[in-house]
C-alpha cells in the first residue's frame, strides 16, 4: 500500500504568486529592501523566519520579530487570496477517490498551521488527511527530508512507499532525500528546474489525466 503526501500552497492550491506579492510587500515595502520578483520567489521555501534571515541576514531580526512578521504577511496573503481559494482541476476527484480506496493520505507543508487551516478548513477538505505535519512540527526544513520522513513515521507507512506531490525544486529535492518519489505540480517552476533530480515520476499542470487515475489504481 502506497501513501499519498501532499505539499501545500502551490501543489494542492495555485497560490505561490499571492504569496510572492505578500512577500515583495513586505520585503520592500514595509522592511526596505530592494529585491526583484525572481530573488523573492526562489527564497520561498522553508519556514518564513528562514526566508527572512535568508534575504536580510540573521543579525536583522529577532526570533519574536519573525515570527510576528511572518503571521501579518499570512493574514495579508488570506485576504487578498480568499476569493480565489480552490483546490486545482481534478484534485478534488483525485482526493475522493484515494479516500475510498483506503489509500493513506497527509500533508507535509512548511507552512505555518494557521495557512494551513485556512486552506483545509474554508475547502473542507481535512477528512482526506490522517495526519498533517507542518512548518512548527519539524527542526529542519526542507530540502532536509525531516518534513516527510515524520510524515511517514505518523502513517506507519515505509518512506519508500510514498509518494509526494510537490510544486518546488527544494520540496522535490526534500522527497528525494527521504526516499521518496515525486509527482510535480508545475505551477510555480518549470520542469526543466527540476533536472537534477532523479526521483520524479512524473510533471503536471494539475491532477487531471490518465496518470492519476492510474497512480490510484496501482496503490
Amino acid at each position: 500500500m502506497k501513501a499519498f503526501i501532499f505539499d501545500l500552497n502551490g501543489t494542492m492550491i495555485n497560490d505561490m504568486e499571492h504569496h510572492t506579492r505578500a512577500w515583495m510587500q513586505l520585503l520592500n515595502d514595509e522592511l526596505g529592501g530592494n529585491f526583484t520578483w525572481d530573488e523573492v520567489k526562489h527564497q520561498m521555501y522553508g519556514k518564513n523566519p528562514e526566508v527572512l534571515v535568508r534575504m536580510f541576514g540573521p543579525d536583522r531580526f529577532t526570533m519574536d520579530e519573525m515570527n510576528s512578521l511572518s503571521l501579518e504577511k499570512e493574514k495579508q496573503y488570506q485576504q487578498v487570496f480568499l476569493p480565489h481559494l480552490k483546490l486545482l482541476p481534478g484534485l478534488s476527484e483525485f482526493l475522493e477517490k484515494a479516500y475510498q480506496e483506503n489509500i493513506p493520505m497527509a500533508i507535509g507543508s512548511a507552512a505555518i498551521p494557521f495557512n494551513i487551516d485556512f486552506v483545509l478548513d474554508n475547502l473542507n477538505i481535512r477528512h482526506y488527511f490522517k495526519t498533517i505535519v507542518s512548518a512548527d512540527d519539524v527542526v529542519l526544513s526542507k530540502p532536509h527530508p525531516e518534513t516527510y520522513l515524520k510524515v511517514a513515521e505518523r502513517l506507519q507507512v515505509p518512506a519508500t512507499d510514498c509518494i509526494v506531490f510537490e510544486d518546488v525544486p527544494k520540496g522535490a529535492e526534500a522527497a528525494a532525500n527521504a526516499g521518496m518519489k515525486t509527482v510535480v505540480i508545475t505551477t510555480t517552476h518549470e520542469q526543466h528546474e527540476f533536472a537534477h533530480l532523479k526521483n520524479v515520476l512524473h510533471f503536471s499542470d494539475d491532477f487531471t489525466g490518465e496518470f492519476f487515475d492510474n497512480l490510484i489504481e496501482r496503490a
